[in-house]
């Protein structure tokens, strides 16, 4: 196995802390870069909303960019944002009060605002398109919620037993699969009945899948043809135009390992990213006094 990357947290010459970071690529089905353990079990979390809003591409051919680029986000729950939510809810004749994706504590106490509201709008129209019952839709159980088991595990290649779930933070199953077949998953995202659009909705509205200054946001828009979608727990997966696919994971969660793990990473593959290998630490006056940098 190589050796995963090491990103160091540096408080002048003090290394306080050092993140190990997986991370694999994958083109045509075959790793073409691995550093730490390309089949490393991980859990896709909001990277998987991509997927998971395929059904919503293949039952309206109505929604606009926005709509479909807002049902694959994990919003900031900025006005843009709760306006795109709102929006792909009338088209589908779906109400805010359905919205079962509870709230959370740093926004108004509204379900809209949850950085979720987008992909559970979209379950809720799937839900309409395919006269299953709104109710329940986020449960297991759910017609629903064991249809998007299926589509996760055919844009990875595995069987559908060999995908394991959860509970995610607003409520939904969440799907873990080993690294590498997150990258296979984003690397074919083009490929998949409905994931052309979704790909191009992301690419042409990348402030909605996150927001300013996001990652996910921000990567989109240094890479053209990029789609990018990060998840909680400190995992990102990446795919181009031209079917590259990527997907990092830091071990202990935290994001900020990301982005200098993804240009030291990047390197390998010949894509440009040296503004990303170095985040600043600041202290509460605004001064200088470090670094996130990969060691």
């Amino acid at each position: 196995m190589a050796e995963p990357l090491s990103v160091a947290v540096r408080r002048g010459e003090i290394v306080e802390s050092v993140h190990q970071v997986h991370a694999v690529a994958v083109r045509d089905g075959a790793v073409v870069a691995e550093s730490g353990d390309s089949a490393l079990l991980a859990s896709l979390r909001s990277a998987a909303k991509p997927i998971q809003a395929l059904p919503l591409a293949r039952a309206y051919e109505i929604l606009d960019e926005a709509d479909l680029a807002i049902a694959a986000a994990s919003h900031l729950g900025r006005p843009e944002h709760v306006e795109a939510v709102r929006a792909l809810l009338a088209k589908t004749d779906g109400r805010e009060e359905e919205l079962d994706c509870g709230m959370q504590e740093d926004r108004p106490p509204e379900p809209v605002f949850h950085n979720c509201s987008g992909k559970h709008a979209g379950m809720l129209a799937v839900c309409r398109a395919r006269d299953w019952p709104v109710e329940g839709y986020r449960l297991s159980d759910h017609p629903l919620q064991r249809e998007l088991l299926t589509e996760v595990a055919a844009a990875a290649r595995v069987e559908p037993g060999e995908v394991v779930t959860g509970i995610d933070g607003c409520g939904v199953v969440c799907f873990a699969v080993p690294l590498e077949r997150a990258a296979l998953a984003f690397s074919r995202l083009g490929e998949l009945e409905g994931g052309a659009r979704i790909a191009g909705a992301m690419r042409s509205r990348p402030e909605l899948v996150r927001g300013e200054g996001s990652t996910d946001t921000e990567l989109m828009r240094r890479l053209s043809g990029w789609v990018v979608k990060g998840g909680a727990e400190g995992l990102l997966c990446a795919g181009s135009a031209d079917g590259l696919g990527l997907a990092l994971k830091v071990v202990d969660g935290n994001s900020r390992a990301l982005r200098p793990a993804l240009a030291a990473f990047a390197s390998q593959l010949d894509l440009e990213l040296s503004e990303f290998a170095r985040l600043p630490l600041k202290n509460s006056h605004g001064e200088h006094v470090g670094a996130v940098d990969e060691m």
